[in-house]
């Protein structure tokens, strides 16, 4: 039976809005600033904690050749997805623990909590907390001792299949996200809408919101 549900943060509960002149205003070709900061040494470095997001940002601006491109770039600002966090509210209410584990940055505390997201999940995970960056099994295996729970016990989505593979390998059900309709069904397939049904809820009521 699955207990808890395990949300990816970009492109699936927050999506950014991007500037498609920002590179141009500062005279740089289209993709310089996206083809840096996501290059594997540098993108892994920050998101398991070796590097901060200020030092993150700043080595792209010097490898851009514009370190006012990649401070704008950093200030990009986000929107939640309101269906997905009603989709949240309605599980945790329901009694199905909520939690998100994203590859992000030391920031990744404040931003969840000046934006309001934080206060709908039970637990979140930053894989610059944990040390390792998903598809790296090592995540999904911290967040499974985190919640006490097996990993047949905990479903888990994201927007980039490639992502899915540790999580898969560990025994958690997998769902590549496409949008909150199609979660929806994955949700049903795998039994959480039985217990919607059944107006389940663990023992003690549904579970209060708490950071990590």
């Amino acid at each position: 039976m699955i207990r808890a549900v395990l949300f990816d943060l970009d492109g699936v509960i927050r999506h950014f809005r991007h500037d498609p002149d920002l590179e141009s205003r500062h005279g740089l070709p289209a993709g310089t600033i996206a083809r840096i900061a996501f290059a594997p040494p540098l993108l892994d470095a920050v998101t398991t904690g070796r590097l901060t997001r200020e030092e993150w940002i700043a080595r792209v601006g010097a490898a851009a050749g514009s370190a006012d491109a990649a401070r704008e770039w950093g200030r990009t600002p986000f929107d939640t997805d309101p269906e997905l966090i009603a989709l949240v509210d309605e599980l945790r209410s329901r009694g199905t623990m909520c939690a998100i584990l994203t590859n992000g940055t030391d920031t990744i505390a404040a931003e969840l909590r000046d934006s309001g997201i934080g206060t709908h999940f039970d637990r979140v995970f930053n894989s610059a907390d944990i040390g390792h960056a998903k598809p790296d099994v090592r995540a999904f295996r911290h967040v499974a001792t985190a919640l006490a729970l097996p990993p047949e016990e905990i479903f888990f989505l994201d927007d980039s299949p490639g992502k899915l593979r540790g999580a898969r390998e560990l025994g958690m059900s997998t769902h590549h996200f496409t949008g909150v309709s199609e979660l929806r069904t994955a949700l049903s397939t795998a039994g959480v809408a039985e217990r919607w049904d059944r107006g389940h809820f663990p023992p003690g009521g549904p579970i209060r919101s708490r950071m990590t």
